[in-house]
């Protein structure tokens, strides 16, 4: 799922090239992406687009007549530019947004359609994709570690709850734990002070860096290469890898349809953490420490 870095970078590219700009048309080419019927997504057609808005993980476009237009690209979405010259993609394009100096598509890879469009009039219609999770980037060390201790998590799920910080996923956490040498396990509660701003640190820096890195990688082109996997990454999506900071081959958890990655020797102290299908299968066989 694209997350903060990601769909920062998107929206200065869209910022770019659509303010200002008028829609000319909108086709649906998948009808159940859009989830709204009032008002009607015609209503758009016509409309300037006046700001883009990044909102937690979706992308806002602020139209005239107090309009917005709101896709959340969920897991497998993205967004492709085409200039005049070039095709929509095939099957995975859900919609397309024609402006007059280009188009926009909106693709989703697989078969599970769970990217969305709505289309709300006002503040108010906008502020029900509001999930209350703070922005890192722009809270204090004392609001960051008030919002971690409102509830007793893993510091795992706790970065990932979209009620509780804004824009952080599966794939940033990981590297931001790694960065604070903490447990993805590790419960929010039971965080020290030093741990809970070296944790602010890292999630800022993170953050930061990937978006930096992202940007630079797009070079004013509209990005392209969207991806939860980047081979610069510390751990996420780097099972059996050595660790660029101690050179231990990187851990996982699986669960449900994600996994998280990390460092036992950087983060929990040399233990393997208890992976539930592969120790279910293993049993006493199971090793618990790099050691063994």
């Amino acid at each position: 799922m694209p997350e903060l870095p990601d769909l920062e970078v998107y929206r200065e590219a869209l910022a770019a090239r659509v303010a200002g700009q008028r829609i000319v048309a909108i086709d649906l080419r998948n009808p159940f992406v859009l989830r709204t019927a009032v008002p009607p997504i015609d209503a758009a057609i016509g409309k300037t687009v006046r700001d883009v808005r990044r909102l937690h993980k979706r992308i806002v476009f602020a139209l005239d007549d107090d309009l917005f237009l709101v896709i959340h690209l969920m897991i497998a979405g993205r967004l492709v530019w085409l200039t005049a010259a070039k095709k929509p993609p095939g099957r995975i394009t859900l919609a397309t947004f024609k402006f007059e100096n280009g188009t926009l598509a909106l693709t989703e890879a697989g078969t599970k359609r769970r990217a969305s469009l709505h289309l709300v009039q006002g503040i108010v219609g906008l502020s029900q994709f509001d999930t209350g999770g703070l922005d890192v980037m722009r809270a204090s060390l004392e609001e960051f570690a008030t919002r971690l201790a409102s509830e007793n998590h893993t510091v795992k799920n706790a970065l990932t709850t979209p009620r509780l910080f804004s824009g952080i996923g599966n794939a940033y956490s990981d590297e931001i734990l790694h960065r604070a040498r903490l447990s993805p396990l590790a419960m929010t509660q039971k965080q020290d002070r030093p741990a809970i701003a070296a944790l602010y640190d890292a999630t800022r820096v993170v953050l930061t860096e990937w978006t930096e890195r992202l940007r630079n990688e797009a070079a004013g082109e509209f990005p392209e290469k969207v991806t939860a996997f980047q081979p610069e990454m510390a751990v996420h999506g780097r099972y059996g890898q050595p660790c660029p900071v101690c050179g231990a081959p990187v851990q996982r958890i699986v669960y449900a349809e994600n996994e998280c990655n990390y460092c036992a020797r950087c983060q929990t102290g040399g233990v393997v953490l208890a992976d539930r299908s592969l120790s279910r299968l293993l049993h006493k066989s199971y090793r618990r420490t790099l050691d063994e």
